[in-house]
């Protein structure tokens, strides 16, 4: 029996099917969120289907999640991103206590069970100072891609210092910075250095190991490496990160 989840996310939408009898991820798909975020959602859901060679009769139940779930009508039910987060890291990494996912617009500290239900959670979600989106601004002020921004990282002798909270004014701090001469890798390390800064403050360092970095922001290694520094701990990433809530909302439709 398949089941789907999809994660209506700020900067994107993500779709899970999930067949309960394997237990195994049976398709996905995955597009840039827009304005008519219900066509959008309907859209890749059909088109994942047809991919993965099943049609909308057999998909058993629905669930959605994240930022617009709202707005996918055709869902039988719609969960929290926390829960659903919790449960797809769960699934690929049972031994996860403590989870950091950061997303396009806020950013979360799960505390979780052996079994995998939310203990506590900790969430950012007033300023996008510490989001994905922070990092898609200082790519674009630095004239790089997203993609590379880690690696030039990487190259850094010095991280600046951005200290400032508000999106805003970073922005304001990092063409000061520009003008004044700081190297790009300084620059770019020091906003992973300063997002995971804000994470760990959020966390107010009560971290339980082992520790998964979940979210699209996970895909970039320097974005890791910062989190260990700050935390003072290792962080692993969990498989495939920018699917873990899509996946977690399929979990829980075969559940309910």
């Amino acid at each position: 029996m398949i089941f789907a989840g999809i994660d209506a996310g700020s900067r994107s939408i993500k779709v899970v099917l999930y067949d309960a009898e394997t237990r195994k991820v049976v398709g996905r798909g995955i597009a840039e969120q827009g304005v008519d975020q219900a066509q959008l959602a309907e859209a890749l859901f059909e088109q994942t289907l047809e991919v993965s060679g099943f049609g909308r009769n057999q998909v058993a139940r629905t669930v959605a999640t994240g930022y617009g779930r709202g707005s996918v009508r055709f869902a039988d039910s719609t969960v929290t991103e926390i829960t659903c987060h919790a449960r797809g890291v769960w699934q690929t990494s049972p031994d996860a206590r403590t989870i950091i996912e950061i997303g396009g617009q806020d950013s979360k500290v799960i505390w979780i069970e052996p079994d995998g239900r939310v203990r506590d959670f900790a969430m950012n979600d007033r300023c996008a100072a510490g989001t994905g989106r922070f990092l898609e601004m200082v790519a674009t002020r630095l004239g790089v891609d997203l993609r590379e921004l880690s690696e030039i990282s990487w190259a850094s002798a010095r991280p600046a210092v951005i200290s400032s909270t508000c999106v805003v004014f970073a922005e304001t701090e990092i063409i000061g910075l520009l003008a004044s001469g700081a190297a790009v890798p300084d620059i770019a390390a020091g906003v992973q250095k300063a997002i995971a800064s804000r994470v760990s403050a959020m966390a107010m360092r009560a971290v339980v190991p082992p520790v998964y970095f979940t979210g699209g922001v996970a895909l970039q290694p320097g974005m890791c490496r910062a989190l260990q520094e700050a935390l003072e701990t290792e962080v692993q990433v969990v498989q495939d990160p920018q699917f873990t809530g899509a996946l977690g909302a399929g979990l829980v439709a075969a559940a309910q």
